[in-house]
């Protein structure tokens, strides 16, 4: 992995199907989801054992990865859930692919309708009110 650029990405890592979740950002996903799997994540992470990569969305600048962050954080329940169930339904780990240890086990992105596109939108007209 040393020989990759840093992979700066907004992400969530569960503890199991519809388990514990916890949505972050890193400059690095590839440091940090190795810090996740062996115990070195947050504190939060370590406490549910959330090491399972279900979901991650890439970013070319740290501050649009931030602002995902607490835009997802500011989300309900049903809509993480949504959002990952979206691509991911098996939620399966995605830390393997990222690495390049194995190909893309998500479903390809769907057409601007639905639920998520619905999110998108929302998000998108918060972001220009602010």
């Amino acid at each position: 992995m040393d020989d990759k650029r840093p992979l700066i990405a907004t992400y969530i890592e569960a503890s199991r199907p519809f388990g514990v979740v916890y949505i972050g950002m890193t400059s690095n996903l590839y440091r940090r989801g190795a810090e996740h799997r062996a115990g070195e994540g947050s504190g939060f992470t370590r406490r549910h054992h959330c090491n399972i990569l279900v979901w991650y969305q890439p970013f070319e600048r740290v501050t649009s990865a931030i602002r995902r962050e607490k835009a997802l954080k500011s989300w309900n329940r049903p809509w993480k859930m949504q959002l990952i169930e979206q691509r991911n339904p098996e939620w399966r780990d995605l830390y393997p692919f990222v690495r390049g240890e194995q190909d893309d086990p998500r479903l390809p992105v769907e057409d601007e309708c639905g639920v998520a596109a619905f999110l998108a939108r929302l998000e998108d007209e918060a972001k220009e009110g602010e």
